[in-house]
């Protein structure tokens, strides 16, 4: 039995990472093996990625960018005229936080007078911007180190995309509650109907759910500075939005069992309720993320344990071999290929393709070219002249890869282990002198 336990163990950890859709097909018993693959990769990457403390962190920047972010979105309603209506939205959202929505409603409204009175003007106007632009920014941050994006956005980008956010926000509150509305009232309609009325009441029940999924949809599509395709967002996001909503739930619960904690600590019961709310929130929200991130870079973990562990033989053979079919079809006049064609071709992991083209781009043997810049996808060419890339040159350049400045004698004291060695890889390279194109 427990050998058996352990095989089973075994193959979860190591073993299904190997199995390919070469071997399996596309059938369920390979989308099957994906789900494991990615709710394993998720589970993961929410350990290594420290996730619990990032939602820590972003706990903080919510609570000290709350009331601006607020003010903007209300003044931005007050404009078009439904400001209570966005008030009445939020306080059936920030149902059983009474206390706190009174306190965030009484600052905002203190934010919104000054600014009338121009008080506001200047220094304080710039804080607001910052306040927003400093969680924003927070929350990017994070997504980006989630999908290991080391560029984020321009300040020009951020102000744009951002401030659009805030622009719709009251609109889609507007549109959300007007729905349930329309839904209500339908539902009064078809009270004498056996069928119907039942059926839209649950429809009028989901809403809620329906619109937080789409918001974190929307998140997880929009936020990372990368292309994020929607396909793989919508499950997570989903995912993410029933929870949320089952931990509202769970949370307007518990205040009643909380009785005897609001009676030893009185109205400051809901500060601490409310950053605990709002961490495991933040923790659901990324880790929705790490879902979309899985799901849609799974393939990039297969044979993740061998790529770690690659021997220095095979690696100058993959050098090797994806210059030489980088070289063959430049040489041809054809279409460059991407890194997932070149995995396809030489059947080899995506991730280990990726690697290595990274490796040859700064030996500067090979460059890459970004056909459309809204895509990303990259497209590899040599970085030189065919007839001066050869084996042996590939080869002479992975030798010089990393440092030789350490303190042992080579030119004195071990100069004889030296000189044979580099005798030997000269001989080396005379006899891998072929060029890439003519193998």
């Amino acid at each position: 039995m427990l050998k058996k336990l352990s095989e089973i163990l075994s193959f979860l950890l190591v073993g299904i990472w190997r199995v390919t859709d070469r071997e399996v097909g596309r059938g369920p018993k390979y989308w099957f093996f994906n789900v494991i693959k990615v709710i394993t990769l998720s589970v993961q990457r929410f350990t290594n990625d420290r996730i619990v403390t990032k939602a820590a962190a972003l706990t903080y920047s919510t609570l000290l960018s709350i009331v601006p972010i607020l003010a903007i979105v209300f003044a931005i309603a007050r404009g078009f005229g439904f400001d209570e209506f966005v008030e009445l939205q939020l306080r059936k959202g920030f149902e059983g936080q009474t206390l706190t929505i009174e306190t965030l409603l009484t600052f905002i409204n203190s934010y919104l007078e000054h600014a009338k009175s121009g008080i506001f003007i200047g220094v304080g106007l710039i804080m607001l911007l910052w306040s927003v632009l400093t969680l924003t920014s927070n929350i990017e941050r994070t997504f980006n180190q989630i999908w290991q994006v080391k560029k984020p956005r321009s300040l020009f980008r951020k102000i744009t995309d951002y401030f659009s956010i805030f622009l719709l926000l009251p609109i889609l509150i507007v549109v959300s509650g007007g729905l349930s509305v329309f839904m209500a009232t339908v539902v009064k309609h078809l009270e004498g109907f056996v069928m119907l009325g039942p059926m839209v009441k649950t429809l009028v029940r989901m809403i809620p759910f329906a619109f937080t999924s789409l918001m974190c949809i929307a998140l997880y599509v929009f936020m990372p500075n990368t292309k994020v395709k929607l396909r793989h967002a919508f499950l997570p996001g989903i995912i993410a939005g029933v929870a949320f909503q089952a931990l509202q739930y769970f949370y307007i619960n518990s205040q009643i069992w909380l009785s005897s904690y609001n009676a030893i600590y009185g109205s400051f019961a809901a500060i601490p309720m409310f950053l605990l709310w709002t961490q495991i929130s933040w923790s659901i929200c990324l880790f929705g993320a790490e879902l979309t991130y899985a799901s849609q870079n799974v393939e990039l973990y297969n044979f993740e344990k061998d790529v770690l562990n690659i021997s220095r033989r095979y690696h100058d053979f993959l050098c090797v071999l994806i210059m030489e079919v980088i070289c063959k079809r430049f040489a041809v006049g054809e279409r460059p290929l991407t890194a997932e064609e070149i995995s396809s071709q030489v059947c080899v992991p995506i991730r280990l393709v990726r690697e290595t083209l990274y490796e040859l781009i700064d030996l500067d043997l090979l460059y890459s070219v970004t056909e459309d810049e809204k895509s990303g996808v990259a497209f590899y060419l040599p970085a030189e002249d065919l007839a001066r890339l050869s084996v042996a040159e590939v080869l002479r350049r992975i030798d010089t890869i990393g440092s030789e400045d350490f303190n042992v004698d080579h030119k004195c004291e071990y100069s004889q282990e030296w000189k044979t060695l580099a005798e030997a890889r000269k001989g080396y390279y005379e006899h891998t002198n072929v060029l890439l194109k003519d193998l």
